[in-house]
């Protein structure tokens, strides 16, 4: 993880030229399957710089381990973002309506933890996806389907998102 974080803060000033087409892709996906009110409080775990929290017409956190990437996400909205890793989530358990997570779960350290930590944070819904190339793509899946019941699955061109 320390890799990919210094990997992420490396390319932090480009990342959204590099991605933004494909996560709002994503979200678009997301947000026609998700019924979001403006009341609902959501955590974007892996927020990045924030493209995929943005989005959502509710009361918005992110999280991110990756400094540079959050300092872009600041930038941007009246959102809380919080520097921590997906294994360690710093808000009590069943504060958020929604916990989403988009192109992450394959860069968590402990992707068992993580998941468990999303799961606590979370009340009842909840949208994960990650990259459908990962070489940790069965073990992932398999955790997943282990710690929530899955509603439905959508693949989309990079990713497998996970309706919870």
């Amino acid at each position: 993880m320390v890799v990919l974080m210094g990997y992420y803060d490396d390319i932090s000033e480009g990342y959204e030229e590099l991605h933004k087409e494909e996560q709002l892709k994503k979200i678009k996906i997301i947000k026609k399957n998700l019924k979001v009110d403006k009341k609902d409080r959501l955590l974007d775990v892996g927020c990045g710089t924030g493209l995929t929290t943005e989005p959502f017409d509710c009361i918005k956190y992110g999280i991110d381990p990756a400094p540079k990437l959050l300092e872009k996400a600041r930038q941007k909205d009246n959102i809380e973002y919080m520097l921590a890793p997906a294994e360690n989530i710093p808000y009590p358990d069943g504060f958020f309506d929604i916990v989403i997570s988009v192109t992450a779960i394959q860069n968590f350290k402990d992707i068992e933890k993580g998941l468990n930590e999303i799961k606590r944070v979370g009340k009842q819904r909840f949208v994960l996806s990650f990259l459908k190339k990962s070489n940790k793509r069965d073990f992932i899946d398999i955790l997943i389907r282990k710690i929530f019941k899955v509603k439905k699955v959508i693949e989309e061109d990079k990713d497998l998102i996970y309706f919870i």
